[in-house]
This record gives C-alpha cells, structure tokens and sequence, in this order.
C-alpha cells in the first residue's frame, strides 16, 4: 500500500477527514453552515500542532518529509480554501436576504447579479488560497536550501487564518438579528486578496500559537452555546 501512515501524518488525515464531513454536511440537506464551522475550527487545531508532531520524528527519511509537505498543502487547501468556500454557499442557501429563487438565479435577469458576484467571490477565494500555498512551497524549498532554519516571517496572510476568522464572523449572526451572509463574503473577498498580498506576517511562537488556540477555543464554545440555546 503506497504512501505513510505513521503517527507523523495523523494529525494532517483527522484534519482532512474534518474537513470533508465539514464540507458535506455544510450542503446536506437544507444545510448546515454553522456545523461546517464546528469542523472548520477542528482543522485549525489540527494544524496547529502537526508540524511540531512531525518534527519530533527525527529519523524521517526525505521521502517521508516531502510527502508530509505535499499533503499538508494539499489538505490545507480542501479545509481553509474549499470548507470555507462552502459554509459561504450554505449560507447563501440558509440566507433570509437573499431567497432561494435569487441564489439559484431563478428569478428576474437583474436577480442573477446578486448569485454571479457571490459565486465569484468563492472562486476566487479559492484560487487564491491554492495560489498562495503553492507559491509558499515553491519559496520555502528554495528557502531551505539557501538559509535553512525555521522560517521567521511569511509573505501574505497564511490560508490556516481562515480557522479564526470565518468563525468569528458567523459568531455575528447569532449576536446580531441581522442576516450576516454578506459579511461572509466580504470577509472572503479581503481573506482572499491577504493570500495573495505581500505583507510580511511574523510567524507566531509557541505563545502565539497557544493564544490562537485559545481564541479558537472560546469562538467554538460561544458557537456551541449559542447553537444549543
């Protein structure tokens, strides 16, 4: 059987495998957009911690390294790019301000403006995560060879932020009596475009990490309340 399975890669398969059931349940049936979320915040946890679990492995082969970086970017992008993209399209569907023939592009030729901008924006949201992660790679590598180390600063706002700032959005559509789906969407349209910029991001310590956690922690619980009540 091809590829590797040890304790190195299991933190990046639960993180897929959060996704995808982020993704499908986010569509099912009258959609779920705030349960995707749930499974959204699990990935970032995931992420979190699986390159300081690989690393404590100190005997991996270059396959193993290279592969652990090949499906890291390759899951990054199905959970903080297409996830994401989809909790957007449920919302759309779920949405009060924009009814079910103005997504669908059922109604009148002005009512399609609405849905082409919207499934636009989730395009292109896309787009630029798979951009940035594969740009990331291709100067990482290069940046190995050249200085080696750990990486100290990043060139653009990383894809794994998805996992604190769409939750802290929807988060709003409970606080608020407002339909928040626009909101959603210009967060992704600006998500997007930070991807892609070139604004230099210090890479957080292991302080930095646990307050991101931390912050996660609490907008998964707030989530939980609010869905329970």
């Amino acid at each position: 059987m091809i590829g590797y399975y040890d304790y190195t890669v299991i933190l990046t398969y639960v993180s897929l495998v959060s996704a995808g059931l982020g993704i499908l349940i986010s569509l099912h049936g009258d959609c779920h957009p705030y349960v995707g979320v749930f499974f959204l915040l699990v990935c970032g946890l995931c992420d979190a911690f699986d390159g300081k679990v690989a690393r404590t492995k100190k005997n991996r082969t270059e396959e193993e390294c290279k592969f652990g970086i090949q499906i890291d970017s390759l899951c990054d992008l199905v959970a903080f790019g297409v996830l994401p993209a989809c909790i957007g399209e449920a919302m759309l569907l779920q949405s009060t301000k924009y009814p079910d023939r103005v997504v669908r592009g059922t109604g009148r030729p002005v009512d399609l403006i609405a849905p082409i901008l919207f499934f636009l924006i989730l395009m292109i949201y896309v787009l630029m995560a798979m951009i940035r992660l594969a740009y990331f790679n291709v100067q990482e590598e290069k940046r190995q060879k050249e200085e080696g180390g750990v990486r100290k600063y990043y060139d653009g706002l990383p894809v794994t932020s998805a996992a604190l700032i769409f939750p802290a959005i929807t988060l709003f559509q409970f606080l608020t009596p407002g339909d928040m789906t626009l909101l959603y969407f210009i967060g992704m349209a600006v998500t997007g475009c930070l991807f892609v910029s070139k604004i230099k991001i210090r890479k957080p310590t292991l302080k930095g990490i646990l307050i991101c956690i931390a912050i996660g922690a609490v907008e998964f619980a707030i989530l939980l309340l609010l869905r329970i009540l």
